[in-house]
């Protein structure tokens, strides 16, 4: 295994979900000093290293509070969001706005707060998690919000360049994880998904594509749309009504 994270001290929202846990236990394994893992109800961890950490993403007062106290951070994984059954473009307003405060403004607010203590331990890197439904056609808030998302984790990466912060964006299908439970798809564990993450970042990759799925994807991203749309259609119309 690459130990690719000694001496490192991690902040990971959403640290008690399914990959969450597992970015918490990979990183202990490849040598960091230090995880904060992050959560609205925060667990206990057995191991000594791993601080938790109150953190609703969604809430300004826990994130100055969360600067403060993990202020020797200098590795930052946006992992926290969610995918609400019913989840649909065509609203109700109100829930597409649950979804987009936390799957985009929560971590971007998060991602602000903390660009200011990355630029303090030499730049660090921030790692946001972000979705292969950001790149296709599924009607629904979640796949915008990634989508937003997917945009703003290029933008920081311009942004934050001349403070040397690695920025980076993984990208994955469905994972196997309790959140995903509910859908009858074809998933990739969470487990591999958080080893390409972590050896993409040792080799010092901006953009990770977690899965088959997602790799095959992009290939096909600069095809023309009149024949891109179509054909993505058909590959999404046995999932999605």
């Amino acid at each position: 295994m690459m130990r690719t994270l000694d001496g490192r001290t991690v902040l990971i929202t959403g640290a008690n979900g399914g990959l969450g846990t597992e970015f918490v236990q990979q990183a202990l394994e490849r040598g960091a000093a230090k995880v904060y893992a992050a959560a609205r109800h925060p667990k206990q961890w057995e191991d000594p290293r791993v601080e938790p950490l109150v953190l609703d993403i969604n809430n300004h007062k826990d994130i100055v509070n969360a600067v403060t106290a993990a202020s020797d951070v200098d590795f930052l994984i946006n992992n926290a969001g969610v995918a609400p059954a019913g989840d649909s473009i065509a609203g109700p307003t109100q829930a597409l706005r649950g979804i987009f405060e936390t799957n985009f403004f929560g971590p971007l607010a998060v991602a602000n707060a903390f660009t200011p203590v990355l630029a303090a331990h030499g730049g660090g890197t921030m790692l946001n998690i972000l979705s292969s439904a950001a790149w296709i056609s599924v009607p629904t808030g979640y796949a915008a919000a990634k989508a937003a998302m997917w945009s703003a984790t290029n933008a920081l990466r311009l942004a934050l360049e001349t403070q040397n912060t690695q920025v980076v964006g993984l990208l994955v299908g469905m994972i196997d994880t309790p959140m995903s439970a509910r859908w009858n798809l074809p998933k990739v564990s969470a487990e591999s998904v958080v080893t390409k993450a972590y050896d993409g970042i040792a080799a010092g990759m901006i953009e990770i594509l977690a899965d088959d799925m997602t790799q095959g994807l992009k290939l096909q991203l600069g095809t023309k749309a009149e024949e891109f749309y179509p054909w993505l259609h058909e590959q999404l119309r046995a999932f999605v009504p």
